[in-house]
This record gives C-alpha cells, structure tokens and sequence, in this order.
C-alpha cells in the first residue's frame, strides 16, 4: 500500500491496463462458473433453449410461412442471438465490481478496468458461443451461406456496444435507486422480447407499427443484420447509424454519471446490490 511508484512511460501504462482488463475479463468469464467451458456450454445451452422454443412456437402457430425466404434457423438466429448478445452485455455491466467493492482496495484496479472487464467476458462468451452453434449447424445438420459475413458480425459488436452502453448507464444510477434498477433490467428485458423485432420481418409491419418499436436500437441492428445475413432482403425502414449514435450517448452519459457516482463511494452500497 505504502509504496513509491515509479514515472512510467505512456506505452507502458497503456501495456499495464490492457494486462489489468485481461485479467478481470478472464476473472469474469470465470467467477460465475470454475471451469470456463462450462461457462460456455452454459451459454449455448441458453441460446439452443431460445432458439428450440421459439422453432415451436412458430411452428405450432404456422407462422413459419412469414419468414423470409432462406435458412429459417439462420432467421431465428439472427435475432434470437443478437437479442442475448444485447442483454447479456448490459448484465455483464450493470453487475460489474463498483468503487465500493473490495476490488478496489487493490491499488491498480479501477472501476473503468472492472466495467471492460466484465463487457470484453460477455463478448468473449457469446462470439465463441456463436462460432460452435454456426459450425455445429453447418456440419452437422445443412450447410448454409452468409451473404455479407463481415457487415453481419459487425451487427453483433453493435448488439453488444448498446448493451455496455445500457449498462453503464443502469450501473451509475444503480446507488442512488437500486430498486428501481432492478425493475427496469427486467422490464427491459421482457419488452425486447417482442420491441427488438426478433419475431417479425420489419418490412412486412405496418407504419403504425413502426412507431412503436424504431425508438429501439436494438429494432434497427436486428433489422439490418438480417439485410446482410440474407441476399434476398433489403430493410427499408432502419439504419445502421441510429443504434451507433444512441451507443456514443449513452456511452458518454454513462461515463460522466459513473465519475460522479464515484465521488460518493460508500461501503453500504455493496449490501444493496
């Protein structure tokens, strides 16, 4: 504690803090669970429930037929997996060691450290869980083609980038009215589950219809991933620039409320997690 640091460079500084958010991140990926494969079967079983459920639900009700025209499972997936890519980072976050956790009695461990931490984990855990399911499915039940692949994946940084953005926002509120946090991570998650429009194709929906769900970015991300997922589908009403400007605010609005949170660290915070 009652040592003298040394002047680093800036090179080395900038090393010592991607080595500290290595280290939190592997801590994360690993706290919930001891072994990091059963984090991440954990996490593919999670995403093969969403995608079984909602195979049969479609198929019960006969809704198959309004999908669009290619892979069905690849249109489930499109939407399903950027929807818990979405929710699994504001998780990651909101649940994210604070300034008054023990953690940070460690000298060069801060909050922004944690907060990467936790947000890189969550990718970590859903981009690799994407990668088996897409190669389980594609060798082992149909082979299958992505027509933008790139673009398509860049939709799921996105998905991802909006949900560290939430978080953060959900994560400097979250000492002054922790009660209301929790209801609001719940209610925001039940309410993606229809507003995300991971269940229709946005081209087919009405325009009043349309008002109510292009308030949400995560709407518009799913929407234009499944422009580059399928050849045959052009979204009409979404932009990829509405989600990214949304991120940057919120991302912005986050920071400021987490640094002003932090001068008012209390140990009584952790107990009302």
């Amino acid at each position: 504690m009652f040592q003298h640091v040394k002047p680093r460079s800036k090179l080395h500084s900038a090393v010592s803090i991607v080595e500290l958010i290595y280290h939190s991140a592997v801590r994360d990926v690993r706290k919930g669970h001891g072994n990091a494969f059963w984090a991440l079967a954990s996490n593919i079983l999670t995403t093969v429930i969403f995608v079984l459920a909602f195979y049969l639900m479609f198929t019960v009700l006969g809704l198959k037929g309004a999908k669009l025209r290619g892979d069905f499972l690849l249109y489930m997936l499109s939407g399903i997996f950027l929807y818990l890519t979405h929710v699994k980072a504001m998780g990651a976050v909101l649940s994210a060691d604070g300034p008054s956790s023990p953690m940070m009695q460690h000298a060069p461990m801060n909050t922004i450290v944690s907060i990467s931490g936790a947000a890189l984990s969550s990718l970590y855990i859903q981009v690799l869980s994407l990668v088996v399911i897409l190669f389980a499915y594609h060798v082992g039940i149909t082979p299958f083609e992505i027509y933008r692949p790139i673009p398509a994946f860049g939709m799921i940084l996105l998905a991802w980038f909006t949900g560290v953005a939430t978080g953060l926002i959900l994560m400097a509120i979250r000492p002054w009215f922790p009660g209301f946090v929790t209801i609001f991570k719940t209610v925001y998650q039940r309410v993606n589950m229809i507003a995300s429009g991971k269940l229709f194709v946005v081209n087919t929906l009405p325009t009043f219809m349309l008002s109510i769900f292009d308030w949400n970015p995560l709407f518009h991300i799913i929407d234009q991933s499944r422009g580059f997922v399928f050849v045959n589908y052009s979204p009409r009403y979404t932009t990829v620039e509405y989600p990214v400007m949304i991120g940057i605010i919120l991302i912005v609005l986050g920071l400021m409320g987490e640094f002003y949170t932090r001068q008012y660290a209390s140990r009584s915070w952790e107990a009302r997690r």
